[in-house]
């Protein structure tokens, strides 16, 4: 029961990554808060008003209604604007940029917001046009709530002005690779900081029992907690096998158990794993090193031909590798009595970094410009404090010299291969 209700209320905060979660929310509000005026206003708020602070009630019957009229045509307008600059804010950043960059950019609290601020009022300005008499009986006129639609028009008109400039700053590609860039960091310095006093030897797990998966999906995130309570109450180790962002199959391995399982255990335990189309950095910060290298062969396409772009995504590649260097092969979870229980398989740096490597040389091998900044990223690398594993050294020196390989074969200008020459006796 528990495990079900940790993994509801961590769907429901996933829920935050959708475009209509909060103009949903504000829309519900909106209404509720329309009803709400509309017992004050039936208890004789606008007629108490009227008597005490004339100010705040509107007392005309055909100013109110031109007033919400025209604030109702007016939000109209304005929501198709903004959804409209949303959809062709989603389609540029797909087009010039990378389709992986939707989810962080549709999952923008801010815009959520402002689009739930227009439905909010929209429907307060509806349900209190529908509440006016038709008698045109002062006192039955709901002016103190033509005046809160007129704050709330107020408002909806600071924000669309702020909407405007925000989304103006969010479709600049600096923008959006600063967003990857700082969300992948903090997940990578989290991860490095739980793993600083923690000694990751975990019991060989060849012998042990397995479970395939029963489903299909990207897997992309596991409830720890629930996963940890379980390991408790069962008093079992656990080998996760997938690693995060990879598309499972049914009968895949999904995890290795040191002791054999009842089903209802098995359930409990494949109710943890997280199944998605969807892909957030926040979930997975390997998603970063995927979204910026596209971002970077994307650029250099002939379509965009923007090698400054690619030069700022290999900046960003180098400071993620660098910290990669500092975080351990594996993630081993402890229990409450500081026992590995839980055994976390992720991508290895070799691995991770011949995945980026290969696409850069594939797509950047001919621009020189562009080889000698990813000659640089793995001298740096190479001569970086934190490479303290050998084979960290060794994949490293391995790129080397398959990008001087491509660049040499790539390059034809005698001036372009000399610069290749020096740049790799230089590593």
């Amino acid at each position: 029961m528990k495990t079900y209700l940790s993994n509801t209320i961590k769907s429901i905060f996933k829920l935050e990554s959708k475009i209509a979660f909060y103009p949903t929310l504000l829309s519900v509000l909106g209404l509720v808060f329309a009803f709400t005026m509309y017992y004050f206003e039936s208890i004789g708020i606008s007629k108490y008003l009227l008597k005490n602070a004339p100010v705040l009630v509107v007392n005309d019957v055909d100013t109110a209604r031109n007033l919400l009229t025209t604030f109702i045509a007016g939000l109209i307008s304005i929501m198709v604007f903004s959804f409209s600059m949303v959809m062709i804010l989603l389609n540029q950043a797909s087009s010039n940029f990378s389709p992986r960059i939707l989810p962080g950019l549709i999952s923008n609290r801010r815009h959520q917001i402002i689009l739930g601020i227009y439905n909010f009022t929209l429907l307060y300005c509806i349900f209190t046009l529908v509440s006016i008499e038709p008698d045109g009986n002062k006192y039955q006129l709901p002016g103190f709530s033509v005046l809160l639609a007129i704050f709330a028009m107020t408002f909806c008109l600071g924000a669309f002005i702020y909407f405007i400039h925000s989304i103006s700053q969010e479709i600049q590609v600096n923008n959006i690779m600063d967003r990857i860039f700082y969300t992948a960091k903090a997940r990578l310095e989290k991860l490095i900081d739980s793993e600083k006093n923690n000694n990751l030897d975990f019991p060989e797990t060849t012998n042990w029992s397995t479970v395939t998966s029963n489903t299909s999906g990207y897997f992309q995130d596991l409830n720890l907690n629930a996963l940890k309570e379980i390991t408790e109450t069962h008093d079992i180790k656990l080998d996760i096998i997938p690693i995060k962002g990879t598309y499972l199959l049914p009968e895949q391995l999904l995890f290795k158990s040191n002791v054999k399982l009842e089903d209802k255990v098995v359930e409990e335990i494949c109710e943890t794993f997280r199944f998605s189309k969807s892909e957030l950095i926040e979930d997975n910060y390997l998603l970063a090193f995927k979204q910026i290298t596209e971002i970077a062969v994307k650029a250099m396409s002939p379509g965009i031909n923007d090698p400054g772009t690619a030069i700022n995504a290999i900046d960003y590649l180098t400071e993620l590798f660098s910290l990669r260097l500092k975080k351990k092969e594996i993630s081993v979870i402890f229990n409450q009595q500081e026992l590995p229980v839980i055994k976390i398989n992720t991508v290895d740096f070799k691995d991770l970094l011949f995945q980026v490597m290969a696409a850069l040389r594939t797509y950047c091998s001919h621009d020189i410009i562009i080889v000698q900044k990813l000659f640089f990223m793995l001298s740096y690398l190479k001569d970086s404090n934190d490479v303290k594993l050998e084979m960290y050294k060794k994949a490293i020196a391995l790129e080397l010299e398959n990008l001087f390989e491509d660049a040499t074969n790539s390059l034809k200008n005698k001036a372009d291969l000399m610069i290749l020459k020096k740049a790799y006796s230089n590593t």
